[in-house]
């Protein structure tokens, strides 16, 4: 006869099943889920100030071309603890042709160049590595979050039934996360996962009322995909 806990299933160990408490907030436009995603981050860390955030926006000179170095450096302006890990020290001139960088290639190739070279004196951390799911999830098991840049063609959510309101990029139309042969860059924010499942637990800025939930297999495709050079930045709790 089998006991309670037994017809239960297997049990989960420590460090298997993590869901961190980082609160929803909704991008307002096509093009700033990145800057969604660093208030979300902030707001879990109780740094988060409206009238600060704005300023930092305009001493950094934040446009609406936002890549994931700018989000290193607002996390260094707030004195937050982070480390920026790449595969690529720079902009990679492979992308020029691609739709999704076509528009703004030429002019932001320099100023996010010259953001790499300054880094260092900026006390902004950039690695180029490689970043293991493992990793992922022992910064997560520490309660610490990150922010990753997604291909958000590839990356669907096993939760989620009704269309997001925002497309990155894609003024156009409401039709994010819609699979495209096309690379289409989106940042979320990781908040955990479930081993048993095999699962990862993000924010999607795209959603205002919900934590979203992919396969680990499904989340390595979107992070890796041609366009993201891996992205990913940790950001600590102990900042």
């Amino acid at each position: 006869m089998r006991t309670e806990a037994e017809a239960a299933g297997p049990q989960l160990e420590p460090g298997d099943f993590v869901q961190l408490p980082v609160p929803i907030i909704q991008q307002l436009y096509h093009w700033d889920c990145g800057l969604a995603c660093s208030k979300m981050v902030l707001r879990y860390l109780g740094q988060l100030d409206d009238g600060e955030f704005e300023g930092a926006l305009q001493e950094l000179r934040l446009t609406r071309s936002i890549w994931t170095i700018d989000l290193a450096y607002l996390m260094s302006h707030f004195g937050v603890r982070h480390r920026f890990c790449t595969q690529t020290l720079g902009v990679d001139k492979g992308y020029k042709n691609q739709s999704f960088y076509r528009k703004h290639f030429d002019t932001e190739e320099t100023r996010v160049n010259q953001l790499f070279a300054q880094a260092k004196s900026c006390k902004v951390l950039v690695e180029k590595c490689t970043v293991s799911v493992q990793d992922i999830q022992t910064h997560l098991a520490q309660g610490h979050v990150a922010i990753v840049l997604v291909n958000s063609g590839v990356l669907h959510c096993d939760l989620c039934s009704s269309p997001a309101k925002y497309c990155c990029f894609a003024p156009r139309g409401h039709r994010c996360f819609c699979r495209t042969p096309d690379y289409q860059g989106h940042f979320i924010v990781l908040r955990g996962y479930n081993r048993a499942t095999s699962s990862i637990f993000y924010n999607n800025p795209a959603y205002a009322d919900r934590m979203c939930s992919t396969s680990i297999s499904n989340f390595e495709e979107a992070r890796t995909s041609y366009g993201t050079d891996e992205d990913i930045l940790f950001v600590f709790l102990d900042s």
